[in-house]
C-alpha cells in the first residue's frame, strides 16, 4: 500500500545534541555531498543498501553527512525505525557529553552562547512525486523498482531527490611521500558505478603554511593540475597537495566529487638519477614499423624490502625512507616513462604496485600500455608484461606455474623422467613457484609476429642446476608454444621472432647462458653437481632458437654489498632481429656513490636494461 509520507519524530535533545557535534569538519578524505540528493548504492550481487545525504540547517546549525546501510529486503518504514534507533542512541552519548560541559559552566557562572529553540518533532517523509499514498509493508528492493517514477525524501523544510547508483567514491588516498620531479596519482582509488577513464580530477596546492601552520576548512587552495595523474612541479616543494575527485561513467553521469589531502608536503627529490643519463638515448619513441624498444627489470618487491632482514641485512647502507615503496615506486616509474618502451617485461611486481601504480599510470594516455600480470603461486609478488596498445595486437596469452605442472604435462614427459628418481631434486624443483609467462603479439604497422617470453628464476646460491632445468622446461614450453602459434595462425617462420627476457639469476659463465646462445648443454657441464645431494645424471639440454643477448654480459645488473653480478637478459633470436641499439648500462662509479643500490637514486637492487631490437627485412 502507498502513502503520502513516513514520519520520524526525534526528540529535542537529539536535535540540541547536534547543534555541537554535527558542524561539517575538513578532513582528509571527504566526499562533497549534493544538498538535493539522497544517494542510494547497491552493488551488484549484494543485499547491502547504502544510503547517503546531507542535511543542512544554518538556523539550527546543523550541516552533516548521514551514512547508513540497510538490506534490500528489509521494509522501508521499519528500516527508517530502525536508523532512528540507532542515531539517536549515538547522539545520546554525545549528548550527555554535551549536557556535563553545560552544567560544569553553570557551576562556574560562565555562559555559553544562546542556540535556537529546534522543533519539538522532525518530519521526515518519502514520497513518490505527484503521489500522496503511503508507503507501508514494502522492501527497499520493490521500492527501487519503480525509482524512476520519482522519490522525494523530505527532512523539515528540505526535500531531496532520491538517485540510484550514481557514480560514486568509495576510498581515495594520496601517498604518503610525493617528490618534485615525480607523479603523483591516487594511491588508492575505489570506485562504484564508474571507470576511471569517465572520472574528473582536479589538483590543488596550498601556499606555502608558516612554520607549525595546520590545514583546515580555512585553508586557501590554489589549482595547479587536472587529471588524476599530476607531474610535481619545483615550485611544489613544501606545499601540500589536495585532489578533487568527480566520478563519472560510460553514460555521462558525474557523481558527488571526493577531496583527499596528503598528509606531508612534497619533498625535493635528488637532483639528478642515473637513469635520466641513459633516457637520453630514448628521447624518441621508436618509428620504425619493424622495430621494438624492450626493457627488462626487477624493481624489488615491497615484500622483500619491507622488513628488519632488508633493513638490517641485505641492504644496511640504504636510508630508510629509500627503501619504502611510496618512495622507491615514483623513481622506477618515472624510469620506465622516460623510456619510450613499446614492451616491458618486469619482475618482482607487487600485486598492489601493478593494480594501484603500474596500470593506471601506464595504461593512462600519453603512455598506452596495456598489462599482464602472472603471480607467482600464492606470492604476493609476481611477474608483468606490458606493451603498447597503439603499435601490438594481443593474440593469446600464457602462463606456466612450472614447480605444478613438470610432472603432468605431456611434452614435459621426456625431461622428466630423466630427473624424477633422483626424489631430493624432484621434490626441490616441484617446490618452486618459478613462473614463466608468454605473450604472442602482432606489430599493427608490419604484421610480423612477436613471442614475448618473462620469466624469475629460483635465486638460491646452491641451485644452477635447478636453475638449468627451470631454463630447460620453459625452452619446451616456448618452443611449443612457439610452433602453435604459426600453425594457428599461419605465420610464414621468417615473420615471427622470439624475445626472451627475465631476472635468470645466473652469471655468463654458468650453463643458462651457454644454453641460449650456443644451444646446447652437455651432461658433464659443472652446473648439474651444484647440489651433491640433488646432482643431475645424464642429462643434456638442447634448444632450437638462434638466441643472442641484446646487451652482452655486462659486469653488473645487481649490485649490493652482499652481491653484484651480471644476471637481467634480453635474449633475442638473432636470425630475426637485428640489435639496433643497446643502452649503456650505470657505471660503477654510480652504482656505488651511496655504497650500492638500491640508494636514494636507483629504486632497486637491479638496473634496468634497454635495447632497440627491428625485423630483419625479409
Amino acid at each position: 500500500m502507498l502513502a503520502k509520507f513516513h514520519r520520524l519524530f526525534f526528540p529535542r535533545s537529539f536535535i540540541q545534541a547536534q547543534l555541537y557535534y554535527l558542524l561539517r569538519k575538513s578532513r582528509p578524505n571527504s566526499t562533497v555531498i549534493a544538498m538535493d540528493k539522497v544517494y542510494l548504492r547497491n552493488a551488484q550481487d549484494t543485499d547491502d543498501l547504502h544510503i547517503t545525504f546531507r542535511y543542512a540547517n544554518k538556523a539550527l546549525k546543523v550541516d552533516r553527512d548521514f551514512n547508513f546501510c540497510r538490506k534490500m529486503d528489509e521494509r522501508v518504514d521499519e528500516a527508517l525505525i530502525r536508523i532512528r534507533g540507532n542515531v539517536e542512541k549515538e547522539f545520546a552519548k554525545r549528548n550527555k557529553k554535551k549536557n556535563k560541559k553545560a552544567a560544569a559552566a553553570a557551576a562556574t557562572e560562565t555562559s555559553e552562547n544562546t542556540l535556537p529553540e529546534a522543533p519539538s518533532e522532525i518530519i521526515v517523509e518519502l514520497q513518490r512525486e505527484g503521489c500522496e499514498d503511503r508507503i507501508l509493508g514494502i522492501t527497499f528492493a520493490q521500492l527501487l523498482t519503480q525509482i524512476e517514477d520519482g522519490l522525494k525524501l523530505r527532512v523539515l523544510d528540505t526535500t531531496f531527490d532520491v538517485v540510484l547508483n550514481q557514480p560514486w567514491t568509495g576510498a581515495l588516498q594520496l601517498p604518503s611521500c610525493i617528490l618534485a620531479g615525480c607523479l603523483v596519482y591516487p594511491l588508492k582509488l575505489e570506485l562504484q558505478f564508474a571507470s576511471r577513464e569517465h572520472c574528473l580530477g582536479q589538483w590543488y596546492r596550498t601556499p606555502k603554511p608558516p612554520a607549525g601552520g595546520i590545514l583546515n576548512e580555512k585553508t586557501k587552495w590554489e589549482p595547479c593540475g587536472k587529471g588524476l595523474i599530476y607531474q610535481v612541479k619545483a615550485e611544489d616543494i613544501d606545499y601540500h597537495l589536495k585532489l578533487e575527485v568527480t566520478p563519472g561513467n560510460e553514460k555521462g553521469l558525474l557523481g558527488p566529487p571526493t577531496e583527499c589531502v596528503s598528509k606531508s608536503s612534497v619533498q625535493q627529490a635528488p637532483t639528478s638519477f642515473p637513469f635520466e643519463q641513459r633516457q637520453q638515448y630514448t628521447k624518441e619513441p621508436l618509428s620504425n614499423p619493424l622495430g621494438q624498444r624492450v626493457v627488462t627489470y626487477n624493481l624489488l618487491a615491497d615484500l622483500y624490502a619491507d622488513g628488519d632482514y632488508a633493513r638490517n641485512t641485505l641492504f644496511p647502507y640504504c636510508p630508510a625512507n629509500a627503501l619504502k615503496m611510496d618512495y622507491r615506486k615514483q623513481l622506477f616509474i618515472k624510469e620506465l616513462v622516460g623510456y619510450k618502451a613499446d614492451l616491458m617485461c618486469l619482475q618482482e611486481v607487487d600485486l598492489k604496485i601493478f593494480e594501484h601504480d603500474l596500470r593506471p599510470v601506464l595504461e593512462q594516455s600519453p603512455y598506452g600500455y596495456d598489462g599482464i600480470m602472472t603471480p607467482k603461486g600464492n606470492c604476493a609478488e609476481g611477474i608483468a608484461i606490458f606493451y603498447r596498445s597503439s603499435r601490438f595486437k594481443l593474440l593469446n596469452k600464457y602462463d606456466l606455474h612450472l614447480g605444478d605442472n613438470l610432472s603432468t604435462l605431456p611434452i614435459f614427459a621426456g625431461l622428466w623422467n630423466k630427473i624424477k628418481q633422483n626424489e631430493m631434486l624432484a621434490l626441490r624443483i616441484c617446490e618452486r613457484s618459478t613462473t614463466l609467462q608468454l605473450c604472442l603479439l602482432q606489430l599493427k604497422d608490419s604484421g610480423r609476429y612477436l613471442l614475448v617470453a618473462n620469466t624469475h628464476l629460483y635465486f638460491h646460491p646452491d641451485a644452477d642446476h635447478i636453475r638449468l632445468l627451470q631454463i630447460g622446461f620453459s625452452l619446451i614450453f616456448v618452443e611449443h608454444i612457439y610452433k602453435l602459434a604459426m600453425r594457428e595462425q599461419k605465420i610464414d617462420p621468417s615473420n615471427i621472432g622470439l624475445i626472451f627476457c627475465g631476472d635468470f639469476n645466473s652469471v655468463p659463465e654458468c650453463g643458462i647462458y651457454k644454453l641460449m646462445t650456443e644451444r646446447f648443454v652437455g651432461s658433464d657441464f659443472v652446473d648439474w653437481r651444484s647440489n651433491v645431494e640433488e646432482a643431475v645424471q645424464d642429462v643434456e639440454l638442447r634448444q632450437p632458437f638462434q638466441m643472442n643477448s641484446a646487451c652482452g654480459t655486462p659486469d653488473y645488473t645487481n649490485y649490493t654489498t652482499l652481491f653484484a653480478a651480471c644476471l637481467d637478459y634480453i635474449f633475442y633470436e638473432s636470425d630475426r632481429f637485428n640489435l639496433v641499439q643497446s643502452v649503456p648500462l650505470p657505471s660503477v662509479e654510480q652504482l656505488s656513490e651511496h655504497q650500492a643500490i638500491p640508494s636514494i637514486t636507483f629504486p632497486s637492487d637491479h638496473v634496468s636494461l634497454i635495447a632497440d631490437l627491428a625485423f630483419k627485412s625479409n
